[in-house]
């Protein structure tokens, strides 16, 4: 891990230091919560149920459930994602809950600091409650910060999962859990010995030469080149356990996995290549003696 968790927390709040109801909202959020066991995210690029795009002003994955601090200044427009931020971790919250806290009321005026607090407050006891909701249904996994990027508790787990939100900082890390017992490895794709398989690592962005792209629902993925021409790679019937290149909200780059994606002949062309996505979930046992 490259930075500490008390770094981590630090940065998390500058990044929001210059939007001051933002910054008041979710520090009195965060400090009232005093629990170490939520991770909490600020400024979250999100997937929403109607595959819009946008930065959630704090999300809480464990919990799945982010919150917005409603200013008037605080639209669509504002948290519209452009191109740039097409290379951030995005996390699929398409089944998460919203909640919001309104700063102006139905005239349009800044309400008293005490409303404020009191809907801060009702949203505290709603995530208090609704971490205790999970717990019940053995559904929560406490925030254990410098055990988030290691590969040995998936493989102990014995399994991946999208909507558990997985990430890694190395290649080689997320290639443990296929079996890989190597080095430093930076090559974009590792196959897996007598199958069809591997693990691919894309950048899902225009880039030096590719402009790869993940659509909205996060069903497929185009390959293309910048220059739109032929790409004269040979067409190969493959499955793709998937890990795309992201930075996340504090610039440190991450492989996140986004499924099991095969090749698509059918909605292939000359200069582009198509790659549907087949699963979600990934049984490791069969790849580790």
């Amino acid at each position: 891990m490259s930075i500490s968790k008390d770094d981590y927390i630090l940065r998390a709040f500058s990044k929001i230091q210059h939007k001051k109801w933002e910054l008041y909202v979710i520090t009195r959020i965060v400090h009232l919560l005093d629990d170490p066991e939520l991770e909490f995210v600020c400024q979250q690029l999100i997937k929403t149920p109607d595959h819009k795009r946008y930065l959630a002003d704090l999300c809480f994955p464990e919990l799945e459930l982010y919150c917005e601090v409603d200013e008037l200044q605080h639209s669509s427009h504002e948290h519209a994602i452009a191109d740039e931020n097409r290379m951030k971790e995005i996390i699929d919250a398409s089944h998460f809950t919203e909640k919001r806290i309104q700063i102006y009321d139905n005239n349009l005026k800044i309400k008293e600091l005490t409303q404020i607090n009191e809907e801060i407050d009702l949203l505290i006891r709603y995530i208090k409650d609704r971490k205790q909701e999970y717990i019940a249904n053995n559904n929560f996994n406490p925030w254990d910060y410098y055990n988030k990027y290691n590969p040995e508790v998936h493989i102990e787990r014995g399994y991946i999962d999208t909507k558990d939100n997985v990430s890694f900082l190395y290649h080689r890390d997320a290639l443990r859990c296929f079996g890989y017992d190597g080095g430093h490895f930076q090559r974009a794709v590792w196959s897996i010995k007598g199958s069809n398989k591997g693990v691919w690592f894309p950048k899902l962005y225009e880039n030096d030469l590719w402009n790869n792209a993940l659509s909205d629902d996060f069903s497929r993925i185009e390959m293309t080149k910048k220059d739109h021409s032929i790409i004269d790679i040979e067409f190969e019937d493959v499955e793709w356990y998937t890990f795309a290149h992201y930075k996340d909200f504090l610039g440190q780059t991450v492989y996140k996995f986004l499924g099991e994606f095969h090749s698509s002949r059918e909605l292939s062309t000359e200069s582009c290549r198509i790659y549907t996505r087949e699963g979600t979930c990934v049984d490791l046992s069969k790849f580790l003696n």
